[in-house]
């Protein structure tokens, strides 16, 4: 019987792999994010992805820290930064900035929760920045005071993705709803009396509402609160 050999296939045939790049890797990174989950990109499914070994991965990257910073840093390039120069009040311009940017997140709270602790600085975080610092500019806010904001503002927005998006993922979400909503509600005038005054006002306004309420209070506190080297404001006699 005659034996089946496979034909040999000289290395000189097979087609050249592209070569490794930076920008190669994080697009590989958001693409199996997207399709896959945060938790699923690791060194190891990356190079699977690449058709290399993960020693290769770390030339580029260093650490899986460095590489969440990477990957927001792509996604920071979907930011409509279109309010910044258009019309209208300079409030609703900047709010509208900062949800077009926890909107990105809010599709990854995996990645927002990540960005916590690290961030990016490439030039598209660069530009939502400065977006930021001339939409507060045209509000008057001080310089100094502006400075700070930024910071203070994309926490705000960051936090709120890796929170909401999490917990909007998780399998018990409802049930955990469920049992504050019964708890509020319950809780005994005698003990909570300001529970119970409020009742289900506590959780009311869920969505762009009360959010958009949370990013107004934060600009008015901004634009009346100096920083602790400015002068306070002088009361009128």
């Amino acid at each position: 019987m005659a034996s089946r050999t496979r034909p040999v296939v000289s290395r000189r045939e097979r087609p050249a792999k592209p070569a490794l790049t930076r920008e190669g890797i994080v697009a590989a990174a958001v693409g199996v994010m997207q399709a896959e989950g945060l938790d699923r990109v690791t060194m190891r499914r990356l190079a699977q992805e690449l058709d290399t070994g993960p020693a290769s991965l770390y030339v580029y990257v260093r650490n899986t820290a460095e590489l969440h910073a990477a990957m927001l840093e792509q996604l920071l390039g979907q930011v409509d930064l279109s309010p910044v120069t258009a019309a209208g009040d300079w409030r609703d311009r900047l709010i509208t900035v900062l949800s077009s940017y926890l909107s990105i997140l809010f599709g990854q709270p995996g990645l927002a929760q990540s960005v916590l602790v690290t961030r990016p600085s490439g030039p598209a975080y660069l530009s939502l920045a400065e977006g930021i610092l001339a939409l507060l500019s045209a509000g008057g806010v001080p310089p100094g005071r502006a400075a700070w904001a930024v910071d203070l503002l994309l926490h705000f927005a960051t936090s709120t993705a890796a929170e909401q998006g999490t917990r909007h993922r998780a399998a018990d979400a409802d049930d955990e709803e469920d049992a504050l909503a019964a708890a509020l509600r319950e809780a005994p005038a005698e003990t909570f009396p300001h529970i119970a005054a409020l009742g289900a006002e506590l959780l009311s306004g869920a969505g762009p509402d009360r959010l958009t309420w949370g990013f107004r209070v934060l600009i008015s506190g901004i634009t009346q609160t100096p920083r602790p080297e400015e002068p306070e404001p002088r009361e009128n006699p």
